[in-house]
């Protein structure tokens, strides 16, 4: 009985404590891939239209994540970093 009760405390605080944690990744991924973007902008100076196109996304994505659309936002810069990646020949 007191296994049972103890395994039954662990698992619940161990899923308490995911989730509390899991919380905080999508804002974290939001902000990481508006720095990977525009720690990207130098190479993109000698083309301006993804020059543009990054200037564009971020002030989108520090929009949407404003309004509280976390996901969209990380959606938003993740693909512009795959589109700024794949112009640019830059695999990081």
């Amino acid at each position: 009985m007191k296994r049972s009760v103890l395994l039954g405390l662990f698992v619940t605080a161990s899923m308490m404590a995911s989730t509390s944690f899991a919380e905080d990744k999508p804002a974290d991924l939001c902000d990481a891939n508006i720095q990977t973007i525009n720690g990207m902008k130098a190479q993109l100076s000698a083309k301006p239209e993804l020059s543009q196109r990054a200037e564009t996304s971020v002030s989108k994505a520090q929009s949407l994540k404003s309004e509280g659309k976390i996901d969209d936002c990380v959606a938003e810069t993740s693909q512009t970093i795959v589109e700024l990646r794949k112009n640019t020949g830059t695999n990081n």
